[in-house]
């Protein structure tokens, strides 16, 4: 089954493949497309999930940092 990602960054519509081993999630996968380093995310993210069980929380934290670096309506589309 092939999946493609749809969002959009900075007001434009775009869409890619998108391949479960290749990348962690689906932020990971369009952050790598649109050529933004992920490395501090990964380490904040990490420190949010050691000191917290909530996840709402660690959700919350994943989407606020999507959206300050110009992401939104992050979707995987099944095919």
């Amino acid at each position: 089954m092939a999946l493609t990602i749809s969002y959009t960054f900075k007001g434009q519509q775009k869409s890619i493949g998108y391949a479960n081993d290749k990348y962690h999630d689906a932020f990971e996968a369009v952050a790598a497309a649109e050529g933004i380093d992920t490395s501090d995310y990964l380490a904040m993210e990490q420190a949010v999930r050691m000191s917290t069980r909530d996840k709402k929380t660690l959700r919350n934290f994943r989407d606020n940092y999507i959206r300050q670096k110009g992401f939104s309506d992050i979707s995987v589309v099944r095919e």
